[in-house]
């Protein structure tokens, strides 16, 4: 396998899915190792930092990428198996915005209540433990949390030359901000442009399902990932394979919206792997999915829908890409 190495420059990095030209054109079975910037640029370090001070709404959820995969063409399945997440800094950093975040009024959600306040929480890395510490900022109350280290932004370009924000998702993949991508993950991408051009970013050392006050635990990342192509096959939205389930992704707004497109793509792909009906397959996802929320925060929300393998007879997607995956990760 060949590896590449890019760390992007701040004149490199992308903030929008499609309209970038590629930085690197890659073959598949590349191992790509990367660096890629937290979601504010690394401009907030101190929990004196306010966002709105600092930051440009322009210019959030930094990418690292496009790249450019040989012979990928629209209908091909991208494959992008996370082999290892590091934290790349000795901190992260969480923040709440002016009318942003699950449990406030938004530009969408209008109310006459005034914003919460801004806030930033600064939490040091603990590598040798393998944890992050939360602090309070109004007490002396702290706790160390494991860290799980996952990206929030794993896209292509979108179809038909449409450019979105990296703030967005959609059947593009983009800022998902699902802790499923994280190290052993095999995820799958519909390619809808020549070269598919997909970039990663937006690190986070820990989240909480929903991501409800709007940002994680944002750290640089380092990224070590094995990119492959599948001609044919593409799936419709975002799907996750790992050693333990199967996982679908849906984004839009309204929330139902996220979860009904994540369950019926969840719906086709049991059918696929058990030769079902749809109705078959309708009534074995009713009782054996679990659906945890990704996040309600983002321009669009992002709902996921969970098999446990172990429920089932074994099953293999996509002639086994990720069992191969995951050998090719251990040699390496």
């Amino acid at each position: 396998m060949e590896t590449r190495e890019f760390t992007p420059s701040l004149e490199q990095l992308v903030w929008t899915f499609g309209g970038a030209a590629p930085v690197m054109r890659i073959r598949p079975g590349t191992v790509l190792r990367l660096w890629t910037e937290d979601a504010f640029g690394g401009r907030l370090r101190s929990s004196s930092d306010r966002p709105s001070a600092l930051l440009d709404d322009r210019y959030i959820n930094p990418q690292t990428g496009p790249f450019h995969v040989e012979g990928a063409e629209p209908g091909d399945t991208l494959v992008l198996h996370l082999v290892d997440l590091t934290p790349a800094r000795d901190w992260g950093v969480s923040t709440t915005f002016p009318f942003f975040g699950g449990l406030t009024g938004t530009d969408r959600t209008a109310t006459l209540h005034p914003a919460l306040p801004e806030r930033t929480w600064i939490y040091p890395v603990d590598r040798a433990a393998g944890t992050v510490q939360y602090a309070a900022l109004d007490s002396d109350f702290r706790v160390d949390l494991p860290l799980a280290p996952m990206l929030g932004t794993v896209g292509v370009a979108p179809a038909a030359g449409e450019v979105r924000s990296s703030l967005a998702a959609g059947p593009f993949g983009g800022n998902l901000d699902t802790p499923q991508l994280r190290a052993g993950a095999t995820c799958y991408l519909g390619v809808h442009t020549e070269g598919a051009l997909f970039s990663v970013g937006d690190g986070h050392y820990r989240q909480g399902e929903g991501e409800s006050c709007g940002t994680a635990v944002e750290g640089a990342m380092r990224v070590t990932l094995l990119v492959d192509l599948l001609k044919g096959g593409a799936p419709g939205r975002p799907r996750i394979e790992d050693d333990d389930h199967w996982i679908s992704v849906g984004s839009a707004r309204p929330l139902e919206d996220a979860w009904r497109i994540s369950q019926t793509d969840m719906v086709r792909w049991l059918a696929s792997l058990y030769g079902l009906t749809t109705m078959d397959a309708y009534q074995l996802l009713s009782q054996t999915c679990r659906a945890p929320l990704a996040n309600v925060v983002d321009a669009d929300y992002t709902a996921v829908t969970k098999i446990p393998k172990s429920l089932l007879p074994a099953a293999v997607a996509y002639d086994g890409t990720h069992r191969r995956m995951r050998l090719a990760a251990a040699g390496l």
